[in-house]
């Protein structure tokens, strides 16, 4: 396999693990967070910062660099690697969540979508091959399966026929990587809320011999409770030697969640997003900066962070510059949340490696604040 996963530690309380993955632009080890580039940068943030708060690896759009600026600039460039300078991992998601989520109007047949572009309103054309071509022309590291990404709720029917579908697909993806050498593929599994389709999906995934799964349709508007559930049902069936990912999760309770039912890479636009909106993540719960309570408070944004943002700067200085919509404010914050989950899966790391995970679990819910019935 390209993409090289050692499994290190398993816990003894549960079903977290301890892992090491070596890709072709360097490793990491799990469990791990992956900030969003989605056009080819971490909103507001250099390589430099990225690199200070701690990522090892990020997350590119398929979709969006396709659309700009295009596979002509990426192949001439050398890759996303050499465009964006990020010489460490990348992974890049197939475009099929965007032409679900950011399309109302599209037609699925055998051979792929056709859709509208989500600002020009042109007609667009996207198939498991043309995903692959795409995603060879970026030369990530980890690409993923086109597939379709039903909503929630999905009547059983559809979802059986989307899935059959889907697998179909992925046969397709693996036949079309020109790259085998030197970009590993994932495979995903869908199913909605129906855990003998999910299952289903996932054996037929693994006879394909992936170099790794990802758990796909847990970010579309389902309970937690069916999250949990499909980890609990899909997880003991992909394999032990290869890693496993849960796509679009970016909350603390979520992360810690699905880690202690064998999870090992997460990611989620949710840190930069929310930055933008002047709202910081932080030790003990989430923080609304603009709010007229820290226009006196000179404390750092989180005492219990190490962030170039919370060594040099203060809550009332932060709340000036949301005030003031000063792209210095979105951009501290920025990387303060991200950095806020990479020490949060820093911590689950050393927890499991000292077989304290769910302690470590329920003090983070606790500080943060975090409800059973109520993730956030």
């Amino acid at each position: 396999m390209l993409i090289k996963y050692e499994l290190k530690k398993k816990s003894s309380e549960c079903k977290a693990r301890l892992g090491h993955i070596t890709t072709p632009h360097g490793e990491f080890d799990t469990p791990v967070f992956m900030a969003v580039g989605t056009q080819g940068t971490v909103k507001t943030l250099e390589r430099e910062e990225i690199e200070e708060v701690g990522s090892k690896i990020i997350l590119g759009n398929t979709y969006h660099l396709w659309l700009q600026p295009g596979t002509d600039v990426l192949d001439k460039a050398g890759g996303l690697h050499k465009f964006m300078n990020w010489p460490h991992p990348i992974l890049t998601d197939s475009g099929g969540y965007q032409v679900f989520s950011l399309s109302k109007l599209r037609d699925i047949t055998e051979e792929g979508v056709t859709f509208k572009h989500h600002k020009s309103g042109k007609k667009l054309f996207l198939s498991p091959e043309k995903s692959i071509e795409i995603q060879n022309s970026i030369g990530s590291d980890i690409m993923m399966c086109f597939d379709e990404c039903p909503p929630y709720p999905c009547k059983r029917d559809y979802m059986e026929k989307s899935v059959d579908r889907t697998l179909r697909w992925a046969q397709r993806c693996l036949d079309a990587n020109k790259h085998k050498d030197t970009q590993g593929l994932f495979g995903i599994v869908q199913g909605g809320e129906y855990m003998d389709i999910r299952k289903y999906c996932a054996e037929k995934l693994v006879s394909m011999d992936f170099d790794g799964y990802s758990i796909g349709g847990t970010s579309v508007g389902e309970p937690k409770e069916i999250q949990n559930e499909v980890l609990d049902n899909v997880l003991d069936i992909l394999p032990e030697n290869k890693p496993r990912y849960l796509m679009g999760v970016g909350s603390p309770g979520a992360i810690l969640d699905a880690v202690e039912r064998g999870i090992d890479m997460f990611d989620c636009v949710l840190p930069t997003r929310i930055a933008r909106h002047g709202t910081a993540m932080t030790t003990y719960g989430r923080k609304l900066l603009k709010n007229k309570e820290f226009e006196f408070d000179f404390n750092p944004l989180d005492e219990c962070c190490d962030c170039y943002c919370c060594k040099n700067y203060t809550r009332a200085y932060i709340h000036h510059l949301i005030k003031a919509e000063e792209i210095l404010g979105y951009k501290l914050l920025s990387m303060h949340n991200i950095r806020y989950l990479n020490r949060l899966t820093e911590g689950i790391r050393e927890a499991i490696k000292e077989d304290r995970f769910l302690e470590f679990k329920e003090k983070v819910y606790k500080d943060y604040g975090i409800k059973d019935d109520k993730d956030f």
